[in-house]
């Protein structure tokens, strides 16, 4: 069936509501804007789903939505594990609060309890949430950053972390499968909690959440005396983290936390920000205001689903320095496994996990600690990965994870990246360096003397729609089949390509396999410690060129990264 007849079936068939039926007339002389909606289905992948809100095929709306749970359900039911259960949390955004009481109903109609929270939760507390109460799955309605026209719908799986093999493929064969919205099953909501299949959950699995993260805090003796002295701006970026990272700073024992009053509130059409990226300078710039105004030693802000954090801190001459998600990742690895050695050793299976696009100076960090490096394909469901392989083989001991887009875990009760305990470990790590006579940009710098002048960045091109799709693998073809021997004056020593299972040796071309699960990424390693890598984004219409360096001081490391991004960028034109 065409797109055309697609969209006229909506128009006919008496299931979808006036509502949608209307919105979808006023766009019955737009052929272009019918072709996107209706050219394919809103594709769940390996995280699940991200799309515009609207209606069609293609969109995020209640009917994708039930249709989708559905899909869960039946996976579920075939896994035999309908019996524990579903956790539903959702964020601030546009149709959130709607789209998760659809999932929750279309669960308790194929027999599935759903535990949905009472209000907005972060992602990490769903991650936890669903450990906590013995559930099977999980579902966290959000689209994290994106811009406000965005909703999205990942799926957790019982261990706490985003779906992978073979629960992941095995969920996206059965949501394909679904393929008549008439037969996707739902119920009323009173007859749900009625039957016993739709739980309000909230106070009680919050409580249980902080408890755990307090339980990540190293120097309390430290934070009691010092937190005094620190003062604190924060921004939930009008999204989750408002109330749980201000707990959790609060009941450690920092007092003098000032939130950014023009984004405490929640907002689904984040009004301050052309979308809520911490990654992003527009993201601080009311921080930032508010931060000179009281004289803040550090700015911090989530994204809305709180899995993210963004960085600024203070120099002893007043300057405010960006830390990117590699240098904020950096500082929190050194800082929890040096507290973690100093306090109780090291265990001999410790492990540091990082993303294949994440700093080489995670890699100088482990060696110096002599604890294992564990490199994973982006996505942090990954290092929740790991995670369950040494619970499943009584062998290896998390310490630390992050990867560059600006995520870590501290700890291990939660499976996904947690901004809320982030927050708590970097004013932890502010007061402690306070007790040595040191601002956190000070200690970073320390770092650089200790481990190396590294340098990370990237370089994202937005191609949009069908062409845009088109042209994103175009590019990916193009470099797989025809690899630069140099980029910016460094040369290529080995090539790795997750798709083929395979790295090779440049000079020798020996060729062995990655070891990782195939993924449509290319990776070049260079002299000098520099890289490339270049992946599609998961969840926005980009192609990404990750890069890094090491250089010999700041300013050194500061001009090759500079340079190098300029020969990626031509590069791309080249291509485009």
């Amino acid at each position: 069936m065409g797109y055309k007849e697609v969209y006229e079936s909506w128009l006919a068939n008496p299931y979808f509501d006036e509502a949608t039926k209307q919105e979808l007339l006023n766009i019955k002389d737009d052929e272009n804007e019918i072709k996107e909606r209706f050219y394919m289905d809103l594709e769940f992948g390996t995280a699940g789903l991200r799309g515009i809100i609207g209606a069609g095929t293609n969109r995020m709306n209640v009917y994708v939505v039930r249709k989708t749970t559905q899909g869960l359900a039946n996976y579920i039911i075939k896994q035999n594990a309908k019996d524990k259960g579903v956790a539903i949390a959702f964020d601030s955004r546009r149709m959130s609060t709607e789209f998760a009481n659809e999932a929750a109903l279309c669960l308790a109609a194929n027999g599935i309890k759903a535990y949905i929270f009472d209000a907005l939760r972060p992602t990490p507390e769903l991650s936890f949430a669903v450990r906590e109460l013995g559930c099977t799955a999980g579902i966290n309605i959000t689209a994290s950053h994106n811009p406000p026209e965005y909703n999205g719908y990942k799926v957790y799986w019982a261990d706490g972390a985003q779906i992978t093999p073979p629960h992941d493929s095995g969920i996206m064969a059965e949501v394909k499968a679904v393929t008549d919205y008439n037969e996707v099953r739902t119920m009323d909501r009173d007859e749900a909690i009625s039957a016993g299949l739709y739980h309000v959950i909230g106070s009680a699995v919050d409580d249980a959440y902080i408890t755990q993260l307090k339980k990540q805090v190293k120097n309390p003796e430290i934070i009691k005396e010092y937190a005094d002295q620190i003062k604190i701006v924060y921004s939930p970026l009008h999204g989750t983290g408002n109330i749980p990272a201000r707990r959790i700073m609060k009941e450690i024992g920092f007092n003098n936390v000032y939130v950014v009053p023009e984004q405490e509130l929640p907002d689904g059409e984040f009004p301050t920000v052309s979308y809520p990226n911490p990654e992003s300078d527009e993201a601080f710039v009311l921080g930032l205001e508010l931060a000179k105004k009281i004289d803040a030693d550090l700015v911090l802000a989530t994204d809305p689903d709180a899995d993210r954090l963004g960085v600024r801190v203070k120099d002893s001459e007043g300057v405010y320095h960006t830390l990117t998600g590699n240098m904020s990742g950096c500082l929190l690895a050194d800082y929890t496994i040096s507290q973690i050695k100093a306090k109780q050793g090291l265990p001999s299976d410790g492990a540091l996990i990082k993303t294949i696009v994440t700093t080489n100076m995670a890699d100088a960090i482990a060696k110096y600690y002599n604890v294992k490096l564990i490199e994973c394909l982006t996505g942090f469901k990954y290092i929740g990965q790991q995670i369950l392989g040494f619970e499943t083989k009584g062998e290896g001991t998390y310490l630390f994870g992050f990867e560059e887009s600006y995520g870590c875990l501290i700890g291990t009760h939660a499976r996904d990246k947690d901004a809320i305990v982030a927050t708590m470990a970097l004013c932890e790590a502010a007061a402690y360096y306070k007790s040595k006579g040191m601002n956190l940009w000070d200690a970073m710098v320390a770092m650089y003397d200790k481990y190396g002048y590294y340098k990370d960045d990237i370089k994202s091109i937005s191609l949009s729609g069908i062409e845009g799709l088109a042209k994103i693998q175009s590019i990916l073809e193009t470099l797989r089949q025809n690899p630069p021997k140099e980029i910016g004056g460094y040369q290529i020593i080995s090539a790795r390509d997750y798709k083929k299972d395979m790295i090779v040796d440049i000079a020798t071309g020996e060729v062995k396999p990655t070891g990782l699960p195939s993924s449509n990424v290319l990776y070049y390693d260079m002299n000098d410690d520099a890289w490339l890598c270049v992946r599609p984004s998961g969840t926005e219409p980009k192609i990404k060129f990750y890069y890094g360096i090491r250089g010999t001081s700041l300013e050194d490391a500061d001009q090759k990264s500079a340079a190098l991004g300029q020969a990626v960028l031509t590069m791309i034109d080249e291509m485009l």
